[in-house]
């Protein structure tokens, strides 16, 4: 339910707009938490499946091992943070597949989308209240 009011929802504008109002709440909440506990845990699964991988020396393990680590560390919000830690995992191995090195730049430059995101709802929402009154 898109309402962090618990209002009754009777039209689909309605609903659209509780949609676009609790979204920028949301992320403004849950970004600092899944950046710092999602780059956390895939660093730690990474470091873990590494050395297990090592242990047996087994390359081919690592990424099953860091899929499996990262699930089970996705799992404490359930459904809705092992979606998260499962995209972390297949954006990480897609970015490793690449063979390239990243600047610090980039990495910035990739917290421009959530911004962006949190900036256009935000931008909605005003427009909602400029037009009601």
């Amino acid at each position: 339910m898109p309402n962090p009011f618990r209002e009754d929802i009777s039209s689909l504008t309605n609903y659209l707009f509780s949609f676009t109002l609790s979204t920028p709440i949301y992320l403004m909440y849950s970004f600092p938490v899944i950046l710092t506990y999602g780059v956390l845990a895939s660093i730690l699964s990474d470091k873990m499946s590494q050395f297990f991988a090592a242990k047996m020396k087994d390359d081919q393990i690592e990424t099953v091992l860091s899929g499996i680590l990262h699930a089970l560390f996705g799992l404490i919000l359930l459904l809705y943070s092992l979606g998260a830690s499962m995209l972390f995992f297949m954006t990480d191995r897609i970015l490793v597949s690449r063979n390239r090195t990243y600047k610090p730049l980039q990495a910035v430059k990739s917290f421009a989308f959530p911004f962006g995101v949190w900036l256009i709802f935000m931008g909605i929402v005003y427009l909602e209240h400029i037009v009601n009154k």
